[in-house]
């Protein structure tokens, strides 16, 4: 039951275009894009199972942003990288242990749901390629960035792999 409700999960998310959309393969420094909404409401009931298993995490995982540091002055575009311990980076769609990608948060106010497949928007990049870093352009001003590790599904893992969130200062 467990592995048809993933191939299910996988077709509504080929089929509205959430992992080929939200995800980029081509290269390190992808341009990561927005959902059309429409898809995103329309994958948003299949994913709403409260049965929904989510995929596990060694305790010892963690995900920290190596650059900026917290606290920062830095000019645009700002360079994020990215670092994780106790886990692999895989592209979306890799269904193996102990992998994930990354999605960078910015200036998010609350955390996502952790049971469903994160949206992708300007402050949820996901980052499905398996890319490490990203440049960013962000307006001058206070901002925040936070790293959520997503599964194969884009689902965080349990316990959610997540960092500290950082305030930067862009000049």
């Amino acid at each position: 039951m467990h592995t048809q409700l993933k191939i299910s999960l996988i077709s509504v998310l080929f089929t509205t275009g959430i992992l080929l959309q939200g995800c980029s393969d081509s290269s390190e420094e992808a341009e990561p894009m927005a959902q059309d909404q429409a898809a995103m409401e329309e994958s948003k009931g299949a994913t709403e199972n409260p049965s929904t298993a989510r995929t596990s995490a060694p305790a010892n995982a963690e995900v920290t942003i190596l650059n900026p540091r917290d606290g920062d002055s830095v000019t645009s575009p700002v360079t994020v990288e990215f670092g994780l311990e106790g886990m692999e980076v895989a592209k979306a769609g890799t269904d193996e242990a102990n992998t994930g990608h990354h999605h960078l948060l910015v200036d998010l106010d609350q955390l996502p749901p952790m049971d469903a497949p994160l949206p992708s928007t300007d402050q949820v990049i996901h980052f499905g390629g398996g890319q490490t870093s990203t440049e960013l352009e962000l307006e001058p001003g206070e901002h925040t960035l936070q790293l959520l590790l997503g599964d194969y599904m884009h689902v965080p893992h349990e316990p959610p792999v997540m960092s500290e969130k950082i305030t930067i200062t862009v000049e």
